[in-house]
């Protein structure tokens, strides 16, 4: 099996720029979370009735940057193989303190910044 990585820009233009209804602000500073940080890293939140994340997981997993999933909203659901997905009240309170206004929402973060946001349906092409 080869292994594939999808350049960064790839991942950003597969996710789209931040739609004008999103409420997570660019520049703000993620809320506490239980990881350590990395440079630039991926944050999927999503809650258990997204439906089929996997063309999601897939392109977020490709980018080659660490991947942080967070299962908000109490119900279990779980990431891809090899992810521990961050669950419980404070999963969802880091949803609710970042503002989410639709699950999945993936952000991209450099150093403890949110740099990108995409919220909603991802339609799992990279075109």
């Amino acid at each position: 099996m080869r292994l594939r990585r999808a350049p960064l820009m790839s991942l950003l233009l597969a996710l789209g720029v931040s739609s004008a209804d999103a409420r997570v602000r660019l520049g703000e500073v993620l809320p506490a979370h239980p990881w350590q940080s990395a440079a630039r890293e991926v944050v999927v939140v999503y809650s258990h009735d997204c439906g089929d994340l996997g063309p999601l997981w897939q392109a977020v997993l490709d980018s080659g940057l660490p991947v942080r999933a967070v299962n908000a909203e109490g119900v279990t659901s779980p990431a891809p193989g090899g992810l521990s997905a961050w669950q419980g009240e404070a999963a969802t309170r880091f949803s609710r303190d970042l503002k989410v206004s639709a699950y999945p929402t993936v952000l991209l973060v450099q150093e403890g910044r949110i740099l990108n946001a995409w919220e909603g349906d991802f339609s799992g092409t990279l075109e």
